[in-house]
């Protein structure tokens, strides 16, 4: 073989000797660099770490504990995640129980005014009112000297205060023949003369009790409100509730006008405030001596002391619908006695509401009337004409728009305030 060949292959071998054993010394010297290099940042990291522990101890006892406690923990985990898994395994099987709901708090009633201070607030009302009435009459016949014009005029007030024609007349002859009026100039014997007439009209021995108040009264006792619109029917049954709420009583309320919609709302309203319980439809337009006869049943097996139903208002004219209210009767009486039937009057229509009384009292008996809108009035003697029809007393009065402004009749309270 030539030894220029030979030469060759020798440097060949030789440099390919050095390269492989350069390429290995540089990569173990890499590798070294590296692990220095991260053994160095370790160490650092260690002495930092170490640094703050100890600055942590030296600023805060409580941090071992703390250090303790989380080792506690770490050691417990595990046991409490096997009680964790257990529990949620066993909770597959059980179901929770059910939150208990709170009970819902009682509502809180009004407590009605007495009859006796609102026969007072209202005898004090009505004396405010400016009522022309006893004013007028007063007036006249306090004169020195009563002409025949006097007497004249005093006819006429009595007529404009819807005295009526007949209880008029017979006002005026007493008054003519009384002594302390003929030339009598004392205010004061001429309005006691005066009074002493007025209250005769009126009557002060009739029985205005409510059938409910009276001994031996059936129970539940059953009133039927009757009127025709717009005399505040529905309100005054409201008002009755609170009035007999406030004797004691134990009232239920039917809400027998299905006619106007927003009737039986307004009852349930009324009832809400004292805790009166309201008997309804709950289609609109139901069949009234349904709902009565419903409520007649209730109030007999809840052992009420009142019953209450509210009819809907109908012109005196409409044949059928008074027709309706002698079958709303009827009916209640299937189940209990209608022992009280109110009329509901506006006291300002006047003689037109002798018209209604009358037909009302032929359709399906009146035991009483209530006067609305009395307040204010001329129209005050209409408590005298429309006993004097119909034979039948004035046992409720209304002086107001307030909750409470509904009382019993008193004749010497309702003649003072005409004449105060």
């Amino acid at each position: 073989m030539d030894t220029n060949v030979i030469i060759a292959i020798v440097a060949v071998v030789v440099i390919a000797a050095i390269l492989v054993i350069g390429g290995w010394w540089l990569g173990k010297t890499r590798k070294n660099a590296v692990n220095k290099s991260t053994e160095d940042v370790k160490a650092a990291a260690d002495a930092r770490l170490d640094a703050e522990a100890k600055s942590s101890a030296a600023d805060s006892s409580t941090v071992k504990p703390s250090v303790d406690s989380n080792v506690d923990a770490a050691g417990k985990a595990p046991a409490e995640s096997q009680q964790k898994s257990s529990a949620q395994a066993s909770s597959y099987e059980t179901a929770a129980p059910a939150p208990a709901t709170a009970a819902k708090p009682e509502p809180v009633h009004e407590t009605p005014e007495s009859a006796g201070t609102r026969m007072q607030r209202l005898k004090a009302r009505l004396s405010k009112s400016g009522n022309p009435f006893g004013k007028a009459l007063f007036n006249i016949l306090a004169k020195d000297q009563l002409s025949e014009a006097d007497w004249e005029d005093v006819e006429d007030t009595l007529l404009l205060a819807d005295v009526g024609a007949e209880a008029s007349e017979q006002l005026v002859e007493e008054l003519r023949n009384d002594a302390r009026i003929a030339g009598q100039s004392d205010p004061a014997e001429v309005r006691a003369a005066l009074k002493d007439k007025l209250l005769k009209l009126v009557g002060t021995d009739t029985d205005r009790r409510l059938n409910a108040d009276k001994e031996g009264a059936n129970k539940p006792s059953v009133i039927i409100m009757v009127g025709v619109n717009g005399t505040g029917k529905t309100t005054t049954a409201g008002k009755l509730s609170r009035l007999l709420v406030s004797e004691g009583k134990q009232v239920m309320l039917g809400a027998a006008d299905t006619f106007r919609a927003a009737a039986a709302d307004q009852l349930e309203t009324w009832g809400a405030k004292v805790g009166v319980p309201v008997v309804r439809s709950d289609k609109d337009g139901a069949d009234p001596a349904s709902v009565a006869f419903e409520a007649s049943a209730k109030a007999k097996e809840e052992n009420a002391d009142v019953l209450i139903i509210d009819t809907a208002g109908r012109l005196q004219n409409k044949a059928n619908l008074m027709d309706e209210l002698g079958k709303i009767r009827r009916v209640t009486e299937k189940n209990l006695p209608v022992d009280e039937v109110l009329l509901v009057l506006d006291a300002t229509t006047g003689q037109n509401g002798m018209t209604q009384a009358k037909v009302f009292a032929e359709a399906i008996g009146i035991t009483g009337v209530v006067l609305s809108k009395l307040d204010g009035s001329a129209k005050g003697g209409i408590v005298i004409s429309v006993q004097k029809e119909l034979g039948v007393p004035v046992k409720l009065v209304g002086l107001g728009e307030g909750p409470d402004d509904l009382a019993p009749f008193d004749p010497e309270g309702f003649v003072d305030g005409i004449l105060a």
